[in-house]
């Protein structure tokens, strides 16, 4: 079953159910991906995954700028958004993962101060696409290259 037939049958089942939050949800990711196929790229699994990605970040960050104008309700709602659309995307990586990975990819392309951190973040990125947030990556290739 592609991804586009899990929203699919997702939406029909919030739509029975009267879930509008999920439902608003679901309808977001679904537009994202017929916006994907529509454009030049076509899509894959792997520009889905980008995809989903980017609204999570738009979301948490949406959320934020909701708190921070003590505006909770919104917050709550866009964070209700991130949790349905994490739940279409590949396990996230946990913080001890995240930084045995990082330690190894340093060592493989023989990274040793916070200059080198272009050469870590080219690899990194690539090998943790879908299974880590960019700025999580990068604050943590940080830590280890500065030695903190």
């Amino acid at each position: 079953m592609t991804l586009e037939e899990k929203i699919n049958a997702d939406i029909k089942a919030a739509m029975l159910s009267k879930d509008s939050k999920k439902l608003e949800a679901l309808r977001a990711i679904k537009s994202e991906i017929l916006l994907l196929k529509s454009s030049e790229k076509g899509t894959s699994d792997d520009a889905e995954t980008k995809a989903m990605m980017k609204m999570v970040k738009q979301r948490k960050e949406s959320a934020d700028i909701y708190k921070t104008q003590n505006r909770p309700e919104l917050a709550e709602a866009e964070m209700f958004q991130v949790a349905v659309i994490e739940g279409f995307l590949p396990k996230q990586m946990s913080q001890e993962e995240l930084v045995a990975t990082l330690k190894a990819i340093i060592t493989q392309v023989g990274a040793s101060s916070p200059a080198d951190m272009g050469k870590v973040m080219g690899v990194a990125t690539k090998q943790l696409a879908g299974k880590a947030e960019g700025k999580a990556i990068s604050e943590t290739v940080k830590k280890l290259l500065s030695g903190n």
